[in-house]
């Protein structure tokens, strides 16, 4: 199996942060299109990312600025019963973030793609939190 891993510094408490990654709105400020759900363990969030691409995730982890996970339930099948995990600790200045997306069949063409687009999220996640930064949804990877 491949995983993704990407660790980064954010000039933000790290509970902004987790409310970045850890509730729809949030989402909808740097990731997708339109999310919905209770930010709660064992909450089914609504991930919306157009017409074709309406997937599911269930909350699995959810420890309020340290760590959150969505195990993926309904999506595409490389995705499918993967794991997207956040772990977020304190610095000062800021927060460091280890993300994490495990549980890829293999290291397809759509493992190598999904790397170089979360890497591009992860940064409007960081510009998000630090300045505010709001990148429309069809814009977000020609930032």
């Amino acid at each position: 199996m491949a995983d993704i891993l990407h660790d980064f510094f954010v000039k933000a408490p790290a509970a902004k942060v987790f409310d970045k990654i850890a509730t729809p709105a949030g989402l909808d400020q740097w990731w997708t299109k339109s999310c919905s759900g209770e930010p709660q363990a064992g909450a089914t969030y609504d991930l919306g990312f157009g017409p074709e691409y309406q997937w599911k995730a269930v909350v699995t982890k959810f420890q309020p600025a340290e760590e959150f996970e969505l195990a993926m339930s309904k999506s595409d099948s490389d995705w499918r019963e993967s794991k997207l995990t956040f772990k977020i600790e304190d610095k000062p200045g800021g927060c460091q973030v280890r993300f994490s997306h495990k549980g890829w069949p293999e290291s397809n063409e759509h493992y190598r793609i999904s790397s170089y687009c979360w890497a591009m999220y992860l940064r409007l996640l960081k510009l998000n939190a630090e300045n505010g930064l709001f990148v429309p949804y069809d814009d977000r990877l020609e930032v």
